[in-house]
């Protein structure tokens, strides 16, 4: 059967995290929920050990084919019950006691859980590889100037690495939600069918917490039939939102791109690159293309997320098909994507001359606020001190000549500031404020945070 779907050809995704939410780790995952129920029931009595340590020892992929659980699934019409009856037949006699109590849902949201912890770890490597280059892009273009722009306008100077050290903080944000998100996501259960343990017995909540204990993960403090889908709900908004971060940052890299500007270039192999089909000069941003297109579908899987909160009564399986969709796209886009702008930003071409000639563009105009303030300081009505500084900024637009030139000739200036005073105010370097300090500052608590979750700087 060849494969439809981009991420199944390998077109999009790590092999690490497709290896996460392919069939064979998912039978696995659900295997090891099934081993930790019958190990429970042994624990507190209800088995005996023997047969626990023989599901214990039969639940895995090297005796429950996957083959051999599609082909039940294919006769009986149901996904669980057939991983429960492939399961049971290799066991032999103890396989009687296989899925005891549980619905399918404790066996379905607890391997979630599981394969949720790892896509999880990766993620968060993944954001720390991203976090960890931006580090050393502001840290090493902390003091290039550049053209700050509004509107898609020439507004103020500032640096190249404060750019780059405002993006490294919302990747420190992410980490944040992620770590937050976390206690509440990384959770399983064994609740039975409306989530009241009835099928467990007396000892129910001691089975579920001897289950949660051995599979690592946290037991849900009460659910129905299914765990409440708030959770996953808050999972992948995070992830939509990390994407449009890393659309924000590709974005820009775009716009700084065109030759119009040509200030920074994503990387591109010269000697085996081609940009285009026809047209051989092309240096196509394609990669930042790619990411900018697939946060497009990761804020897609938002509103189906949301949908799958709300379910009648204690459950209903409205939110099953959405999920096997959402939940491995979300997770397996969010970890390519965080791959791909990793190696664009440690690869990054940066043309600083560039960027200097750029900001003569507007002929000094782009230091109107310094000359506004520098009159306002002498003595002039800040209101009034606009308006003159702007007209004359018109006056240097419209006839093409330089604005120290148009501000020198004009007496009422003459009369405030001296010409080497309009000179001060026009340099860009003189008018960077606190960027970088606000660099070093936001670096220095960026590492601290990044001690404190046990990496290094």
């Amino acid at each position: 059967m060849l494969p439809i779907l981009p991420i199944d050809t390998g077109r999009y995704g790590t092999p690490e995290m497709r290896r996460i939410f392919d069939e064979e780790n998912r039978l696995q995952k659900m295997l090891e929920v099934e081993a930790a129920l019958a190990w429970a029931h042994s624990e507190i009595g209800d088995i005996p050990k023997r047969d626990a340590e023989k599901i214990v020892e039969t639940a895995s992929t090297k005796h429950v084919k996957l083959s051999r659980v599609k082909e039940i699934e294919r006769e009986i019409k149901h996904d669980v019950m057939a991983l429960v009856r492939a399961l049971a037949e290799a066991c032999g006699p103890s396989g009687a006691y296989v899925h005891l109590g549980a619905t399918s849902s404790d066996i379905l949201d607890t391997a979630t859980a599981l394969q949720l912890k790892e896509a999880l770890n990766l993620i968060e490597k993944r954001l720390n590889d991203v976090e960890t280059v931006l580090i050393k892009r502001a840290e090493q273009y902390k003091e290039t100037m550049m053209m700050g722009r509004t509107h898609g306008q020439h507004a103020l100077p500032i640096t190249l690495g404060f750019k780059f050290a405002v993006w490294m903080r919302e990747v420190a944000r992410h980490f944040q939600r992620l770590q937050e998100c976390r206690e509440r996501l990384i959770v399983g259960k064994m609740s039975g069918a409306v989530g009241t343990q009835a099928g467990f017995g007396p000892h129910a909540l001691k089975i579920q917490e001897l289950v949660m204990k051995r599979l690592g993960v946290k037991p849900a403090e009460i659910s129905t039939q299914i765990l409440q889908r708030d959770r996953y709900a808050e999972f992948i908004c995070i992830l939509a939102i990390i994407a449009s971060t890393l659309d924000k940052i590709a974005t820009e890299i775009r716009e700084l791109q065109r030759p119009e500007i040509g200030e920074v270039f994503e990387p591109f192999e010269r000697m085996r690159q081609v940009g285009s089909s026809t047209m051989p000069h092309k240096r196509n941003p394609m990669v930042c293309e790619r990411a900018c297109g697939l946060a497009r579908i990761m804020r897609s899987l938002v509103a189906p997320s949301l949908e799958n909160v709300p379910t009648w009564h204690e459950r209903d399986l409205t939110q099953s098909s959405t999920e096997r969709f959402i939940i491995p796209e979300a997770c397996v886009l969010t970890d390519y994507m965080l791959v791909l702008m990793a190696n664009v930003l440690t690869g990054l071409q940066v043309d600083e001359q560039r960027m200097l000639k750029n900001m003569e563009l507007t002929q000094g105009r782009m230091m109107s606020e310094a000359v506004m303030l520098a009159l306002a300081r002498k003595g002039m009505d800040r209101q009034k001190a606009h308006e003159l500084v702007r007209s004359l900024a018109i006056k240097s637009d419209v006839e093409k000549r330089s604005f120290k030139e148009i501000l020198v000739e004009n007496g009422t200036v003459h009369k405030m500031l001296r010409e080497k005073e309009i000179d001060e105010a026009l340099d860009p370097r003189n008018y960077l404020g606190t960027a970088l300090k606000q660099v070093e500052l936001v670096v220095k608590t960026t590492k601290q945070e990044r001690k404190a979750r046990g990496l290094a700087d």
